[in-house]
C-alpha cells in the first residue's frame, strides 16, 4: 500500500428535487442508447461499463443536465449534448478557444439554479497579450440547446505566456454558488510560489466574478485577491464532498508526486519546494518531501498516474463505495478508487479498467449513482459505469 498522508459541492435544493427525475432518465434512456457493454470484476462486486457514444474529439468534461441528457466539452472548442444516444451539432456561441498544447475548451459546470436560469460556466485557454492563459466564462444555454447567450468572461489569469502546458482547470461550485477552480504553474514552477501570480493556484470567485470576502488575500495587499491556495503544480481535478463540504483536489506531479489535497485558505501545498516525485530527467526537485510551513498531501502516487479529475462517491448504486474518492487517470488509463476510514484518512487504493478504454479524462457521479467518464482520445467516448445485473 502506498504511503498515506491525512490531514464543498453540496447539491442545492433545486438540484435535489430534480435528481430523481434525472436518475430515472439515466437508468432507462441512456443504457438503451449504449453501443457496447462489458462486465468487470472489482473488489466489491461486478460492474457494467457501457459505451454511450463515440466520435468525440478529445472530450474533456461531462455533466448531467436536469432531464438526464449529458453536456460534453471537446478540447478543440466544441460543446455538445448527448441525448437518447445521439450527439447534437456543436452548440453555437462558445467563446474563441486557443487549442494550444494542453489547452483548449476544458471544464463545464452547471449553476445550481440552472433549471431556471440556464447558466453554465466554462474554463478554457485563450490567446492574449504575452501568449496563452486560462480564463473562465459564464453563459446561458438557450432553451433549444443550440447556442450560448449572454457570454461573459468573469476571470482571466494575470500573466499569459507561450508555454503550452498546465492550464488546469476544473470547476467546483460551493453551496453558496461561488466557484473554485485550479490553474497549473504553466510549466514554470516558481510561479506556483508567487502569491501575486494566478498560476499554480486554486482560485475562488463569486459567480459574477467578484471576490468573496472569505479569500485569504481579499484586500490584495499580500497576494492576488482571487487566490485561495498556492503551491499546486497542475490541479486538474476539484470537487466538494457533499457529506462534509470538504474541498478536494488532485494534481499532476512530474515523473511522480501526483497529489490529493484538501486546500485551505492561504496555505502552501509545496510545489516545487517539496514534492514526492522527481523530474522527468530523474533529477531531484526542490528541498525534499517536507518543510515547515508547507502542507502535506492527503495521498500521493509515485510513479505518476497522471490524474485528470476527482469525484467523491455519494450515491445509492454503490453503497459500498460511500465516501470513496474516484480519480480519473490518463497515463495508466484507469480509474483509481481510494477508500477512506471514518476519520477521512485514505487507507487503500483499487485500480479499475487499467488500459481497457484509453486515457480517462473525467469522472462524475450521476444522480442515479452510476459513474460517467470520458476518454481523452481522438475518437473519444462517453462511458457509464453501473452495477452489473444479477443472474
Amino acid at each position: 500500500m502506498r504511503p498515506v498522508h491525512w490531514r464543498k459541492t453540496r447539491l442545492s435544493e433545486i438540484r435535489a428535487m430534480l435528481a430523481l427525475a434525472a436518475a430515472l432518465f439515466l437508468s432507462a434512456a441512456l443504457p438503451a442508447a449504449a453501443q457496447e457493454a462489458r462486465e468487470f470484476q472489482t473488489q466489491t462486486g461486478t460492474v457494467l461499463v457501457e459505451t454511450l457514444t463515440r466520435g468525440l474529439q478529445y472530450p474533456w468534461a461531462v455533466e448531467v443536465l436536469p432531464d438526464g441528457a449529458l453536456i460534453v466539452t471537446e478540447r478543440p472548442g466544441r460543446l455538445r449534448i448527448l441525448r437518447d444516444g445521439k450527439l447534437s451539432p456543436a452548440i453555437r456561441g462558445v467563446p474563441d478557444v486557443a487549442e494550444y498544447g494542453q489547452g483548449g475548451l476544458l471544464d463545464v459546470a452547471l449553476d445550481p439554479q440552472f433549471p431556471t436560469n440556464r447558466t453554465l460556466f466554462l474554463t478554457l485557454s485563450a490567446r492574449g497579450d504575452g501568449g496563452y492563459g486560462t480564463v473562465l466564462v459564464r453563459a446561458a444555454l438557450s432553451a433549444d440547446e443550440r447556442r450560448l447567450a449572454d457570454v461573459k468572461e468573469i476571470f482571466r489569469m494575470n500573466r499569459f505566456t507561450r508555454a503550452g502546458q498546465h492550464f488546469g482547470s476544473r470547476i467546483a461550485i460551493d453551496s453558496d454558488g461561488s466557484l473554485f477552480f485550479g490553474i497549473g504553474d504553466r510549466g514554470d514552477g516558481k510561479r506556483a510560489q508567487d502569491p501575486r501570480d494566478h498560476a499554480g493556484a486554486i482560485l475562488h470567485i463569486d459567480a459574477d466574478g467578484s471576490i468573496p470576502a472569505s479569500n485569504p488575500f481579499h484586500g490584495g495587499t499580500e497576494g492576488r485577491a482571487e487566490i485561495w491556495s498556492k503551491g499546486h503544480r497542475n490541479p486538474q481535478g476539484i470537487a466538494f464532498d457533499p457529506a462534509d463540504d470538504k474541498l478536494l483536489t488532485v494534481e499532476h506531479g512530474a515523473r511522480g508526486g501526483d497529489e490529493v489535497n484538501s486546500p485551505q485558505p492561504g496555505k502552501n501545498y509545496g510545489w516545487p519546494v517539496i514534492t514526492y516525485g522527481k523530474d522527468y530527467s530523474g533529477a531531484e526537485i526542490g528541498e525534499g518531501t517536507a518543510k515547515e510551513g508547507i502542507e502535506q498531501p492527503l495521498y500521493y502516487w509515485d510513479p505518476s498516474i497522471a490524474p485528470g479529475a476527482i469525484a467523491v462517491y455519494r450515491g445509492n448504486m454503490f453503497p459500498e463505495w460511500n465516501g470513496n474518492l474516484l480519480i480519473a487517470a490518463l497515463k495508466y488509463q484507469l480509474l483509481a478508487r481510494l477508500e477512506r476510514d471514518d476519520t477521512g484518512a485514505i487507507t487503500s487504493e483499487e485500480r479499475l479498467f487499467d488500459g481497457e478504454f484509453g486515457r480517462i479524462r473525467d469522472v462524475v457521479v450521476a444522480p442515479d449513482g452510476a459513474l460517467l467518464m470520458v476518454t481523452d482520445e481522438q475518437d473519444g467516448a462517453v462511458l457509464r459505469v453501473s452495477k452489473a445485473p444479477t443472474q
